[in-house]
């Protein structure tokens, strides 16, 4: 009986681990941007909306366009990723809506994850120009150059005249 009872308890501290292992390899999902309600995103229509009728249906847009004032963008993505690795954007979905200049819509564009773009920077310093310092430079460089009188140091008075006393 004894024996039978060790068994089970260490069936059910087994059972345990592997939940806890299984449980740590699940998926990360996360959400960014806008929430779509495709109902709402489809019940504007060009020629009749507005930018005041889109703003009180859809709120306020993601960001607006830079160069063409008269272009809207709703951006929501959906990504995910496994512990410690990088997220992957699964779905993304980019409203466009263009005004003309009497603010009625004049376009509604939809596009997806086929706009994502995968960038690799070419390394991870930025090139500069001037003198290249190394840490313990910037560390200790500015080290009895704060109030030095003359000399032309970084941070230096090189003021030498002026003075109460003299003139």
């Amino acid at each position: 009986m004894r024996l039978k009872s060790v068994r089970q308890s260490t069936a059910v501290a087994l059972l345990a681990v592997v939940a806890m292992g299984a449980s740590a390899c699940a998926p990360l999902r996360s959400h960014q941007g806008y929430v779509v309600d495709a109902d709402l995103v489809n019940s504007v229509q060009a020629g009749t909306d507005t930018r005041q009728s889109v703003l009180a249906v859809l709120g306020k847009p993601t960001f607006t366009s830079e160069f063409n004032q008269g272009d809207w963008y709703y951006i929501s993505r959906d990504s995910r990723n496994f512990a410690y690795n990088n997220p992957r954007v699964r779905d993304q979905m980019t409203l466009r809506i263009s005004f003309d200049q009497k603010g009625v819509v004049t376009a509604v564009r939809r596009s997806g994850v086929e706009q994502v773009a995968s960038i690799s920077p070419s390394s991870k310093t930025t090139p500069t120009l001037g003198k290249k310092r190394s840490f313990f430079d910037e560390l200790f460089g500015n080290i009895g150059t704060v109030g030095a009188v003359g000399g032309g140091a970084q941070g230096g008075n090189t003021n030498t005249g002026g003075g109460r006393d003299t003139p």
